[in-house]
């Protein structure tokens, strides 16, 4: 059996049970690590996973053909993971070499395909993130200072972390938010901050949130949003912020990126882009999350940003790497999600359930268990328009508190 000699193959961190469809089981593994079991429902459902595990394990749980056997879906994706990562064979880097070899392809983002590829996750029904996210509607990595910070908390301290670096040292200030979401950070950074800002989004759902949101604050004045891709920008802004959006520009479309960014700055000004990156080098996205999640997202390893953002002509004036505070957001997000589980299917149905806990799951166990953090960049057109040491960072973040 195929799926059977593969496992026995693959399985030598914790250990795996599983269930055949004739009822047998298998135990395989069994060193130090965690312990998983799954059911296997049918042959072909076997077949497929043994051929292609990366893709086939979340088409097999949405499809009910796989289930957790012992344990939950976290402890059997954190077992798979933890052995997929270090499993090299003629057949795993035969699939690798392709899926890097069209990864260009996958990730080539002209504005109309962005918008399609923007529209297939966010134009989503609202309704779903206000059940999973904080107030605030913070779809992004959250800033646990301690680790002991509820949701609301870190989200708001991550504002807090990135107008700090955003210099925001005098109201009236013209900010562009470049991926702007359902408005959450351009309206702080206009409440709190005395910023008049420009949010873009490629989501008709998030800027209808997004707009409803500022006239209802009563900043409608300060702030506006529009359905524009970030290329056709053309005005002069003080600062730039761009939070949760790099993912989705594409390995091919950095140089553009960052071309736009420094077109856009006046010559003092700042930006500071966070987005969700990898630490062990150059990769390709996971083929489930591409197809079902993220298509034409791709979280890149820092060397790949760097050569664009130095061709440019910009100054990189600071990098920070968050590394668990992205895992712990998504276990908040994910145990909401859980919680009002019943309600999310009514919205939808049984399938769409599968599908986001299970990239729910995936993805935090990409923070907690594999290569992946988040990265700030902060860029600047002048090396002087920062100042020379990173304590006024902490200063201004805990002015902000007060």
């Amino acid at each position: 059996m195929l799926l059977h000699l593969a496992l026995n193959r693959l399985i030598r961190t914790g250990t795996l049970t599983v269930r055949y469809p004739d009822g047998a089981e298998h135990r395989y593994g069994g060193g130090p690590g965690p312990s998983a079991g799954m059911h296997i429902r049918d042959w072909k459902a076997a077949r497929r996973l043994a051929l292609d595990p990366a893709l086939a394990g979340g088409e097999l749980y949405m499809e009910e053909r796989l289930a957790p056997l012992e344990g939950d879906l976290y402890d059997l994706v954190e077992v798979f993971m933890l052995n997929l990562e270090t499993e090299d064979t003629p057949a795993t880097r035969l699939l690798e070499q392709g899926r890097r070899l069209v990864r260009r392809l996958a990730q080539y983002n002209p504005a109309g395909r962005a918008r399609r590829n923007v529209a297939h996750h966010y134009d989503l029904d609202s309704r779903l993130f206000r059940l999973i996210l904080d107030a605030d509607q913070q779809y992004s990595c959250a800033y646990f200072p301690t680790g002991r910070e509820t949701l609301e908390e870190a989200q708001a301290a991550k504002k807090r972390h990135i107008a700090a670096k955003l210099c925001l040292d005098r109201p009236g200030l013209e900010v562009l938010d470049i991926g702007c979401g359902w408005g959450g950070m351009a309206l702080t950074l206009a409440r709190e901050w005395g910023a008049r800002v420009t949010g873009l989004t490629l989501s008709t759902e998030q800027l209808g949130v997004a707009r409803a949101r500022a006239a209802e604050a009563g900043l409608a004045d300060r702030v506006r949003f529009e359905l524009l891709d970030y290329r056709a920008w053309g005005q002069p802004v003080d600062r730039i912020v761009s939070v949760g959006m790099f993912e989705h520009v594409g390995i091919g479309h950095y140089p553009a990126f960052f071309e736009t960014v420094r077109r856009a700055l006046r010559p003092d000004g700042v930006a500071l882009i966070h987005a969700i990156g990898r630490a062990a080098g150059p990769a390709f996205t996971n083929p489930w999350l591409a197809k079902y999640i993220f298509p034409g997202g791709y979280s890149p390893a820092l060397s790949e940003v760097l050569p664009a953002a130095e061709r440019s002509g910009l100054w990189v004036t600071d990098i920070e790497i968050l590394r668990l505070h992205y895992a712990e957001t998504l276990r908040h997000w994910r145990r909401r999600f859980a919680a009002n589980r019943e309600t999310i299917r009514a919205l939808y149905d049984e399938r769409f359930c599968r599908m986001f806990e299970f990239y729910l799951v995936g993805c935090e166990l990409a923070f907690r268990r594999s290569d992946h953090m988040v990265w700030q960049m902060q860029v600047a057109r002048d090396r002087a328009a920062v100042p020379l040491t990173r304590d006024y960072i902490t200063a201004a973040e805990q002015a902000a508190v007060g």
